[in-house]
């Protein structure tokens, strides 16, 4: 049997994004007064955790493979307009609201996807002219339709209850809901043959086209997957707190980012981890919503966060290319 190598262990692309966590909290805890009991008893940056970690997952797949989808921050706002539109406008049942939600997501992933896989024009670009064109329509859309850039809706108690709840009163249910996913996109990722391939077309889409994966079919549905994460998102929150705005989103867009970066997924595609992404959601939520909980002055907190985040990620490539330099002695 193999012994145990550190140079196996920390060339992980979770490593990074467990060690970045727990610096983080050692940061607000040794300088900030921050107590464990009351930062982890918070409601806030779990929450914030779960709604930037569900968009994360896919978006951190696309990444693996080479791509970008920014779309995600016109797609929260498309996702909550559209149920509150079809459900609390025109009162129809709230099923078709979600269904009308999802296939929005659907429709503008398949277009990203399409666009990504028949042209030679880089997915950011693609998904730039998206993230305008759905942030114009859904503007436009909402106006014409309503009469108002803001749409009350009151969904029933059996989707508040799956949906948009607030578990203890401050949990939002969303939370499981992302422990889910994860442990879904974990599986598939890392335990099926889907996983290899989206690695594989990260590292080399030539060579993985010419070992016969499917890599358009492949790029098309992992753009789906993410524009309807982010509209399941924006879905969420419309029933949560029962009404929807055309603005929004456009955070997410950073947020989401960074996080996959934080949580070790390379921008050049080919290598990272749902478990990284996941952490790396962790991470960014107790960066950003961490700073609420100290005594540091408010004044200084853009600043804090920034380098926070700036010295994670510094950190984690660190780690990855001492790892990747690490060579294991051999036993005589």
């Amino acid at each position: 049997m193999n012994g145990f190598s550190i140079g196996l262990f920390v060339r992980r692309p979770e490593f990074g994004a467990a060690l970045s966590f727990v610096a983080v909290i050692a940061f607000y805890v040794a300088f900030g007064g921050v107590s464990l009991g009351t930062l982890f008893g918070a409601a806030s940056w779990i929450n914030f955790a779960a709604n930037l970690g569900i968009v994360a997952l896919p978006v951190g797949l696309l990444m693996i493979a080479g791509e970008l989808d920014i779309s995600i921050g016109a797609m929260i706002p498309a996702g909550s307009m559209s149920i509150a539109i079809l459900s609390g406008y025109y009162e129809l049942p709230i099923v078709v609201g979600m269904l009308g939600a999802l296939a929005f997501g659907v429709l503008v992933g398949l277009v990203n996807g399409f666009l990504a896989v028949r042209t030679s024009v880089p997915s950011l670009i693609i998904t730039l002219g998206t993230l305008v064109a759905v942030q114009g329509l859904v503007l436009a859309g909402s106006v014409i339709l309503t009469g108002a850039a803001s749409v009350p809706l009151e969904a029933p108690a059996w989707a508040k209850m799956i949906f948009g709840q607030l578990i203890n009163g401050k949990f939002q249910v969303i939370i499981l809901w992302w422990f889910a996913l994860t442990l879904v996109f974990g599986f598939v990722v890392h335990a099926t043959r889907y996983g290899n391939w989206i690695f594989a077309i990260g590292g080399d889409e030539v060579s993985a086209r010419n070992a016969g994966i499917p890599t358009k079919r492949l790029k098309i549905a992992l753009f789906v997957l993410s524009s309807t994460a982010a509209s399941f998102v924006g879905m969420c929150g419309a029933i949560l707190f029962n009404s929807a705005q055309v603005s929004g989103g456009m955070n997410y867009i950073f947020n989401t980012i960074v996080s996959i970066v934080v949580g070790g997924v390379l921008l050049t595609g080919g290598f990272g981890s749902i478990v990284g992404i996941f952490l790396g959601a962790l991470t960014f939520a107790v960066v950003n919503q961490g700073i609420y909980f100290t005594d540091i002055d408010r004044n200084w907190s853009n600043l804090i966060i920034g380098v926070m985040l700036m010295a994670a990620v510094l950190m984690n490539n660190t780690f990855r290319q001492m790892a990747l330099s690490f060579v294991p002695k051999r036993k005589k």
